[in-house]
């Protein structure tokens, strides 16, 4: 038995096709609001002023050749061996979850000899991005590395 295709039909495919097309979007705008983890920069128009000094310094840092070491102890504390600045230098540091669902952590650093660095504050087991920030007088070095 043939039956005509109507308006009802027709109105059902419509309804159909757009409900499963929304009901996507729906579930990856979702996904992606709760995954996202932060802002990448407050105003992007202010940081692309800054954008060429920021590579000068990137460069500057890398001519220095300095070099860090990271290790996570057992007590949960992080030892850093750096090579290149001298004894007098200033270690500080940052732990920031990757996806920002725990708080930042401020890492700081007492000298242990030998171009070692202990932190006084002990890192969570988990994944954490550390931000190292390395001072020896005039001279400024960063890092940023993942810590598993």
């Amino acid at each position: 038995m043939n039956r005509p295709f109507t308006g009802r039909h027709m109105a059902l495919v419509l309804v159909g096709f757009f409900g499963t097309i929304i009901a996507v979007n729906v579930v990856m705008a979702r996904y992606a609001a709760s995954t996202f983890g932060g802002i990448v920069v407050e105003n992007s128009y202010v940081a692309s002023q800054h954008f060429n000094k920021w590579l000068d310094d990137a460069e500057a840092e890398r001519a220095l050749g300095w070099d860090a070491v990271t290790a996570w102890r057992p007590d949960g504390r992080l030892l850093v061996t750096l090579k290149g600045p001298g004894e007098e230098a200033s270690v500080a540091g940052v732990a920031r979850h990757p996806l920002g669902r725990l708080p930042d952590r401020a890492l700081r650093f007492e000298a242990i000899g030998e171009g070692r660095y202990l932190s006084h504050e002990a890192v969570p087991e988990g994944r954490w991005t550390l931000r190292l920030a390395v001072a020896d007088g005039a001279q400024r070095w960063r890092r940023e590395e993942a810590l598993q």
